[in-house]
């Protein structure tokens, strides 16, 4: 009796566990595009006469921002495939 209820408790958590994946996967695909550029990068060009030059800066920052979080999911991915299979042991 008791390793049933358990077993519908696991079954639940993994069942939230999924809509938070799935959710993380959405937040991290369908985001809003926004500016980002530092205060230095901002007054170097600054003004109307440098737009492409500050966009480009702009999309630079956020593609070198995008590598640190890849990398973080990845392994965070890792740890709980190795988790979960660990528990199936």
């Amino acid at each position: 009796m008791l390793t049933k209820i358990r077993s519908q408790k696991l079954e639940v958590g993994s069942k939230n566990s999924n809509v938070k994946i799935l959710f993380s996967i959405f937040y991290f695909l369908f985001s809003i595009s926004t500016n980002a550029q530092c205060a230095m990068c901002r007054a170097a060009l600054g003004g109307d006469a440098n737009m492409e030059k500050a966009q480009a800066v702009n999309d630079g920052i956020l593609y070198l921002m995008i590598i640190p979080y890849l990398l973080v999911a990845v392994i965070g991915f890792l740890i709980y495939r190795m988790r979960k299979n660990k528990q199936k042991n």
